[in-house]
């Protein structure tokens, strides 16, 4: 038997499930799920265990972690390729994937602004806008900065016995600056500062408790690296990035209470762009990602104190960086388990007219994350318009009908350099 919590909201009837939370399992696995739950996390410990045939008890198959709203790829043309993102060619939404790539962005400066219902099969009023912008300062490096603003929507909670907690609006932000830049033709670094603010019930007191707003500050560690070589004798660019993101400092949302890990997250990817024939550009992307946060071990007692097979959750945040490799309790089949892949293909006629397509995938264990997406985008002189589309593969997800727009404007056209 799961946790479950004390507080739900009249949008969802039944009191809310604790989800795993694998890079985007703490939407997939919810059906009835509303994010206030993590405040019953953080102030009531847990109650009750999932108990296999041996006797061992594991709550989780990861360790909740906050603010999972920034692993959610919120531009559009991320969402049309599957989310393989991290090494395909850069834009102005490069910011989330690979800051790196921006270095070599051939535009003097541009603006994006991204918008996501999301989650609408289960409320109608949660969003992610995104706003980006870029300036380059040199032939050689790139300044950005994006704003990322996460919303639950309006929902009136109640406490276990259906008595009004009053209505609230569960709202995160993400402030990010990100500078990049190139060695050469081919070889760019990126390095990007985060302030992410939490707030899902501040105020409210919960338990004997005062929910407070949470803080951290993070930072992402980027690379890309490409190279224009023939292939069949016609022009092609492979390219290879790898992103270590959110790196940062834990959140907490009561004095003296439980501190959760950031989802700091380990991409890469690699991508191959061939223009076939003129006119015609089309880009083939794979990308692999991990969670570098712990996983939950299993314990020999009901009580959660004695640690049967894995490691201690509760450790430091570089300390559970690399330990992250090598912690699962069913040891490298379990490690395995934990990257998720995404797969996509674009396609561009004349710079004019782009098609997209791609799929997502998570194993079963760790989230069950299975998606087809599909996306579009058009160009006329700077002005450019992206959509996406996703489609999961489950009937039950909360994802279907998810939906994507990116409005994207550039301004003063740079000569390239060859």
């Amino acid at each position: 038997m799961k946790p479950t919590c004390t507080a739900y909201t009249k949008k969802h009837e039944n009191v809310h499930e604790v989800p795993s939370d694998h890079l985007k399992a703490n939407y997939f696995q919810m059906k009835r799920f509303f994010f206030i739950t993590i405040i019953a996390l953080t102030i009531i410990p847990f109650t009750s265990f999932s108990q296999s045939g041996d006797g061992s008890y594991r709550p989780f198959n990861t360790l909740p972690t906050a603010a999972p709203f920034l692993l959610i790829s919120p531009d559009a043309k991320t969402g049309g390729m599957g989310e393989a993102c991290v090494a395909n060619t850069p834009d102005v939404g490069s910011i989330y994937a690979n800051g790196a790539k921006l270095a070599f962005m051939e535009k003097e400066s541009g603006i994006g602004v991204s918008y996501n219902p999301w989650m609408q099969n289960l409320a109608s009023d949660i969003s992610l806008t995104y706003i980006t912008a870029f300036t380059r300062l040199s032939d050689r490096t790139t300044l950005a900065g994006s704003f990322r603003y996460f919303s639950l929507g309006n929902a009136p909670l109640l406490d276990i016995n259906r008595n009004s907690l009053g209505e609230y609006n569960p709202k995160e932000f993400a402030l990010d600056a990100t500078y990049s830049t190139s060695f050469g033709g081919n070889f760019s670094l990126g390095l990007a500062g985060r302030y992410i603010y939490s707030n899902l019930a501040s105020g409210l007191v919960v338990g004997g408790q005062n929910i407070k707003a949470g803080n951290a500050f993070a930072a992402d560690i980027s690379m890309y690296y490409r190279n224009k070589a023939p292939i069949f004798g016609e022009d092609a660019l492979f390219a290879m990035g790898a992103n270590i993101s959110n790196i940062g400092t834990k959140i907490s949302y009561v004095d003296n209470g439980r501190e959760y890990f950031l989802p700091t997250n380990l991409k890469l990817g690699c991508a191959l762009t061939l223009i076939p024939a003129e006119y015609n550009v089309i880009t083939f992307a794979l990308d692999l990602n991990k969670l570098l946060t712990p996983t939950e071990p299993v314990y020999s007692d009901a009580s959660y104190t004695t640690i049967k097979k894995g490691l201690d959750p509760n450790r430091t945040v570089p300390s559970a960086l690399f330990s992250s490799f090598y912690d699962a309790p069913n040891g490298l089949k379990e490690e395995l388990q934990e990257i998720s892949y995404s797969s996509g293909v674009e396609y561009w006629y004349a710079d004019l007219f782009g098609l997209r397509t791609g799929y997502v995938y998570q194993n079963p264990a760790k989230g069950n994350a299975e998606a087809l997406t599909m996306g579009a985008g058009v160009r006329y002189s700077e002005f450019g318009i992206d959509f996406a589309y996703l489609m999961p593969m489950r009937q039950t997800s909360p994802f279907s009908n998810t939906i994507r727009f990116t409005v994207l404007f550039n301004i003063e056209k740079q000569e390239k350099t060859k």
